[in-house]
């Protein structure tokens, strides 16, 4: 394995642990190779590049999905919420979840669940240092389990408000997994004065369902919706101004360049309140 395949923090490069797969793409994965990231393999690489040439936006809109997170993340710390659950995190990249927020509130503490074990193994490497971020291996379709895990329930408190992020993970669950069922055992969960955030695929562009298709052929999953559908995700939750809407319109740092492009319309983003 060239030392350029993956990074995980060791002095020999050829190391690659047991319990990850380099054979088979993984999202965490694919989505850290169209953000230029150098933890992937050879198999994640062709996976971005094909969903890239389908969608036409050279991984754009992959970038917007960072953008609009950091902003996501800087509103909450702002509404004063100073704990996250971010599930189905990815690997952590530039500018992650506990970046963001640490940088506006150094007392903030981060949970991040992914069911990847690149993602734990690469993120406890990381994190190693930082008491205020931990990483646990879970699957966030099995919500009354995570919501018990101890590791978690003694690292956040969940009598206080806490930000749920679902940033472009959603679309990775199928209809037949009830994705909205799913969502509403973490929303009942949370306390009072809780936010959510979550960006999910759009089907507004045509090129939406030949990057679906990418995704449902080489992971096995991948959804786009309707901005419909999505807002119903938030059913019970008060949505923040200005709604559900394309990531580039959601509360942006500088003027909004129109029409959108492909990568701007790659995703609908929204944040809410539980009242």
């Amino acid at each position: 394995m060239a030392d350029q395949d993956m990074d995980w923090a060791k002095a020999d490069a050829d190391y690659v642990p047991l319990e990850v797969d380099t054979t088979k793409p993984s999202v965490a994965r694919v989505y850290d190779a169209v953000l230029g990231g150098k933890d992937n393999f050879a198999v994640d690489r062709a996976v971005a590049a094909e969903s890239m040439a389908a969608m036409g936006d050279e991984g754009r809109g992959a970038r917007l999905n960072r953008d609009v997170l950091g902003r996501a993340v800087r509103y909450m710390v702002g509404q004063g919420i100073n704990q996250f659950l971010d599930l189905g995190s990815g690997l952590p990249t530039v500018q992650n979840t506990h970046q963001i927020a640490q940088a506006a509130n150094p007392a903030a503490r981060v949970v991040y669940v992914d069911n990847d074990p690149s993602v734990r193994i690469h993120g406890h490497a990381l994190l190693a240092d930082d008491a205020s971020t931990i990483v646990v291996l879970a699957d966030i379709r099995q919500p009354d389990t995570i919501l018990r895990r101890p590791e978690i329930t003694g690292f956040l408190d969940f009598t206080r408000p806490i930000g749920l992020i679902l940033n472009a993970v959603i679309h990775h669950l199928s209809d037949e997994e009830d994705p909205y069922a799913l969502v509403g055992v973490y929303k009942a969960a949370l306390a009072p004065g809780s936010y959510m955030q979550l960006t999910h695929f759009s089907n507004a562009s045509p090129e939406a369902h030949a990057m679906e298709q990418v995704f449902q052929n080489a992971l096995g999953s991948g959804k786009a919706r309707s901005r419909e559908e999505i807002t119903s995700f938030f059913d019970g939750l008060e949505i923040i101004a200005p709604g559900v809407v394309f990531i580039p319109q959601w509360r942006p740092d500088e003027a909004v360049t129109y029409p959108l492009d492909l990568g701007g319309q790659m995703m609908l983003c929204g944040v809410a309140v539980k009242r």
